[in-house]
């Protein structure tokens, strides 16, 4: 019997996993095995495996995907589901010695075996330590930078890049978002002529929907250049220039007179667990006595903090998630009265999916914007991060807390 490229791969696979791949495999030779009637992984270049042998990790899968090495045909959150079911259910195996030295002769058959290839132009490459300043501004130009014209591509026409709320079922994921913004007002008690204060306020959603909406003076704070025009062009589109700043500042510059309610959309993650009581302090400190704080945030299991390999090297550099529990404790280590708590997580899956449609309908636009290695960066981002709330290895809370009226 003729043993085929992707026989073998298929042969080392089951060695090293302990279990038939739960997907199909075409090599680059055209060869296959396994399952064809589901997702099938595509090796188009013997440098995938290259990649996996230096990194036999989501990373190494990561590089390899986003080079085009490596490709998924059929449904990718489908595939992805069925690597993860594995590990959930522990069906992975630690690999035998005989086992490793076994793929080690494969490789080598198979010309694998060289030097580590370098990573993607696409993967963050930062230094200095975590989270001072002047990184904080490269990791997020990294990612919120990207382009103003990609994000307006993908997301909804208020451009807001967080977890909408779907408050009745057949809602699009524009009517969410503003439903998503409509709630963040209601419950801070927005009135005409309060102050706001939104830090890390994105492309403008929240600033814009609180002026618009509620007739609130609103500041926006970011420390993306391309976001701090893109929100200063807005506001004058919109008919808010009057009610509406944007400040480019980092959250530890921010002073003056306290605002009646603040607002923080999805930008606690960005902050880091060390700087984290810090960033809460702040916030505490420009709220006004009796002043109530609407924080969004993405939460992890205490087992896994942070944000993954792919997500922390693409994606977004040196997030960190953490329990929800541990969020509220630094709240009220900084003087907050915690209100209530609402998980939206269902939410961000139908908010993800609705942006991955986007993408694959609008795919040969989006790599006109930022390039084939960044779409795919994108398209495996949310593939992956519509699974991972699905299956609840992430949340998503909306916390709702208080500034005392006198300090305690």
């Amino acid at each position: 019997m003729v043993v085929t490229t992707a026989g073998r791969l298929t042969d080392v696979v089951e060695r090293v996993l302990g279990t038939s791949p739960p997907v199909g495999l075409r090599a680059w030779d055209g060869s296959t095995a396994g399952p064809q009637d589901g997702p099938v992984a595509v090796i188009r270049d013997r440098r995938a495996l290259r990649r996996l042998l230096w990194n036999p990790d989501e990373l190494g899968l990561a590089r390899a995907y986003v080079a085009g090495e490596l490709d998924v045909e059929g449904d990718l959150t489908d595939a992805l589901a069925r690597f993860w079911a594995l590990a959930r259910r522990g069906a992975l195996s630690k690999p035998k010695p005989a086992d490793l030295l076994s793929a080690f002769r494969t490789a080598v058959r198979l010309g694998v075996i060289g030097p580590r290839p370098a990573p993607p132009d696409e993967e963050a490459r930062l230094s200095g330590r975590r989270h001072t300043q002047a990184r904080d501004r490269r990791a997020i130009a990294h990612h919120y930078d990207l382009s103003n014209a990609f994000y307006r591509l993908v997301l909804d026409p208020s451009m807001a890049y967080s977890c909408a709320y779907f408050s009745s079922p057949g809602m699009t994921v524009a009517e969410a978002q503003h439903a998503k913004l409509d709630l963040v007002c209601r419950k801070l008690g927005l009135e005409p002529g309060m102050r706001l204060l939104d830090v890390g306020c994105g492309w403008g959603s929240m600033v814009v929907h609180a002026a618009k909406h509620f007739g609130v003076h609103a500041t926006g704070v970011t420390i993306s250049a391309q976001q701090k025009a893109f929100v200063e062009s807005r506001i004058v589109e919109e008919g808010v220039a009057d009610l509406v700043t944007v400040r480019l500042q980092d959250y530890r510059d921010v002073s003056g007179e306290p605002f009646d309610a603040v607002s923080s959309i999805e930008m606690g993650e960005h902050v880091g667990e060390e700087n984290y009581p810090e960033y809460a302090r702040v916030l505490h400190r420009m709220l006004k006595p009796g002043g109530h704080l609407l924080l969004q945030q993405m939460s992890r299991g205490a087992n896994a903090p942070g944000g993954g390999a792919f997500i922390e090297s693409y994606v977004a550099p040196d997030m960190h998630m953490r329990p929800l529990s541990r969020t509220l404790a630094h709240l009220e280590g900084a003087g907050f009265e915690v209100r209530g708590v609402q998980a939206l997580r269902e939410h961000y899956v139908w908010t993800v999916r609705a942006w991955a449609e986007t993408l694959e309908r609008c795919w040969d636009e989006a790599v006109r914007l930022v390039g084939e290695g960044q779409a795919r960066v994108w398209r495996l981002y949310l593939a992956g991060g519509a699974l991972t709330f699905e299956e609840g290895r992430m949340g998503v809370d909306q916390v709702l807390a208080r500034r005392a009226e006198v300090a305690a």
